[in-house]
């Protein structure tokens, strides 16, 4: 009986070669996985600010406004080439406005190559720069890369651990580290507390957060944000249990009482 040649198993050389290039490129910072752009005045840093959101964070934040930016992978892969040449189309602007380039996300320091290669290109062409960071992957930021930031908004979401981890899932100590890094290194930062009723509250957790912050010489403001419904739609949408669903926004006496516990600390807050 002849021998029945039986179906080899088939090796998508070209599919395994692409994903290999895929991967370098990412790891080279020549592309990375963007969620969406925004063009907005005195949010994210001063003057009018493009604001790039990038896809992917390893905080769960129980009020966080982008669930939908979670996931690196549900982005948009996109080359460092394009994201340079919207930036410095927007040269002109940013200069007139005093304002200039803030990179969010997600959370930006999970793509630190990709990061670091857009702020050096804008830091080169004089264009102000910021992150906005939960400063939890701060060891991923290189000295180069802190050389090229302008500003560093920096989210110091609880002041006691156990808090911390309660809203994020994660520990407190990388971001104290981080902002302890900044601190040494000069690097002007703002912070940033999310005022969440029943959550972050808590006098001895605004006061915990005042004192690791009142460390910080380079510290320039304190932004207390008051927690909105504004994200929660996009939970839903997701699929996702949101726990926050029944929580209101806090009140101004709320509100005064917090900024009044930063202000205690010698801090400049809005």
């Amino acid at each position: 009986m002849a021998a029945v040649a039986l179906p080899q198993p088939t090796v998508h050389a070209g599919r395994l070669q692409t994903h290999h290039a895929r991967l370098e490129a990412a790891r080279a910072g020549e592309v990375g996985s963007v969620h969406s752009w925004e063009l907005v005045t005195a949010v994210d840093g001063p003057g009018t600010r493009m604001t790039l959101f990038l896809s992917g964070c390893p905080l769960r934040c129980q009020y966080c406004q982008n669930p939908d930016t979670w996931m690196q992978k549900d982005g948009t892969p996109t080359t460092l080439a394009e994201v340079v040449g919207r930036i410095r189309r927007y040269a002109g602007v940013f200069r007139a406005t005093g304002g200039g380039l803030t990179i969010s996300g997600g959370e930006p320091l999970q793509q630190p190559a990709f990061v670091a290669r857009i702020l050096h290109d804008a830091a080169a062409s004089g264009i102000h720069t910021a992150i906005d960071t939960s400063g939890y992957l701060g060891r991923n930021a290189s000295d180069e890369m802190l050389e090229d930031l302008s500003l560093v908004l920096l989210d110091v979401k609880s002041g006691i651990p156990d808090t911390y981890r309660t809203v994020t899932g994660r520990d407190l100590q990388p971001t104290i580290d981080f902002g302890d890094r900044l601190a040494r290194r000069g690097v002007p930062t703002w912070i940033r507390f999310v005022l969440v009723p029943g959550l972050t509250d808590a006098e001895d957790n605004v006061d915990a957060v005042a004192d690791i912050v009142a460390q910080w010489p380079n510290v320039e403001r304190v932004e207390v944000l008051p927690f909105h419904q504004m994200g929660a739609s996009k939970w839903d949408r997701l699929g996702r249990a949101y726990t926050l669903a029944e929580t209101r926004a806090p009140e101004p006496e709320l509100i005064d009482r917090v900024r009044g516990q930063f202000r205690a600390r010698g801090l400049t807050t809005y």
